[in-house]
């Protein structure tokens, strides 16, 4: 057992950060103190985010790659709500952002569900409509921050604690759906629906349903998501987080999902996410190109992926071993 836990993906990852921190150090040592870790962790509150709801679909065995697009989508209506009406409480405007979010999670997850359609096909036709959908609104205009009320933009940027309010909803989002998925039967039914669609439907575990939710809360967060997006930055336009699904995508597979199904944990998808963070806001520090945290996201989402298939190998050869033994 210990063992095990030393040798678990977010101890590894935990300990790769380390080292990447302490690599940066020696070119920069002011990007380690305190406060310029709190900013680069308040700069990957978003990838967190959507990475959670990214994992929990993933461990059904599913991928969403609309999730950067309904970002943008509900980010832009809520922004045209916030300028047609500049006195409506904030609180509310984050409820119509969830709400709005997880409704276009729902379609996803009907089109999975009812239709049987793969995936990655109906993710990607909903992400080009999306998209379009956001032009057609805008007629592909911008609005900018002098458009937005200073309540709606000051939502994400107040602190509590010396963290601002964007931090504390990645924070709060970790913890809460770190219970749903260990404490919960539906959190359970993930894991179960990916691991094993078959003994999970013989369990009485309705697979399809199970995608359908797991859909819709991604789709809840990239709403959430959306409006700290537009508020933070006070700017919504057509390509808003323009491939940034990928980058979601990464931070799963670095931080232990597998995109098979049935394995990875709330933490692991928060590490990878960070490792990212990390990457992107370190690359200008030690004066390297941004262009190479595209190779160097490549690169971990290949070593990722070959540390989870040389982890089945070995689990496999126990069992072949343990076959032989019995026969």
């Amino acid at each position: 057992m210990p063992k095990q836990i030393l040798m678990s993906r977010e101890v590894l990852l935990t300990g790769a950060i380390a080292l990447l921190l302490a690599i940066i150090a020696t070119r920069f040592p002011a990007f380690i103190t305190p406060s310029n870790l709190a900013n680069v962790f308040n700069d990957t509150a978003p990838l967190i985010l959507l990475a959670i709801g990214q994992m929990i679909v993933i461990l059904t065995r599913c991928i969403d790659l609309s999730v950067a697009a309904n970002l943008a989508l509900t980010g832009m209506v809520v922004s045209m709500i916030n300028v047609a009406m500049p006195g409506l409480p904030v609180p509310i405007i984050i409820l119509v952002a969830v709400g709005f979010g997880a409704l276009l999670g729902m379609v996803n997850g009907i089109l999975v569900w009812k239709l049987e359609i793969p995936p990655i096909v109906v993710t990607l036709g909903t992400m080009t409509i999306f998209r379009g959908t956001i032009f057609l609104l805008s007629e592909g205009k911008w609005i900018n921050a002098h458009e937005f009320s200073d309540p709606f933009k000051a939502f994400p940027r107040a602190e509590l604690l010396g963290l601002p309010l964007m931090s504390w909803i990645a924070i709060a989002a970790v913890i809460f759906f770190s219970i749903v998925m260990s404490r919960t039967t539906l959190g359970r039914a993930f894991y179960a629906a990916g691991g094993n669609p078959h003994a999970a439907t013989y369990a009485g575990i309705d697979v399809g349903r199970t995608q359908f939710w797991a859909f819709t809360i991604s789709g809840a967060l990239a709403g959430l998501t959306g409006y700290l997006w537009v508020s933070r930055f006070a700017v919504a336009f057509v390509d808003l987080a323009g491939g940034f699904e990928l980058s979601v995508v990464a931070a799963c597979v670095i931080g232990g999902v597998a995109i098979m199904g049935g394995i990875g944990t709330v933490v692991g998808a928060m590490l990878g996410a960070l490792f990212l963070g990390i990457i992107s806001n370190a690359l200008p520090v030690v004066n390297i190109s941004p262009f190479w945290q595209l190779a160097i996201s490549g690169g971990a989402i290949i070593i990722a992926v070959a540390l989870n298939a040389q982890a089945n190998r070995e689990k496999g050869r126990i069992i072949l071993k343990r076959a032989e033994h019995a026969t």
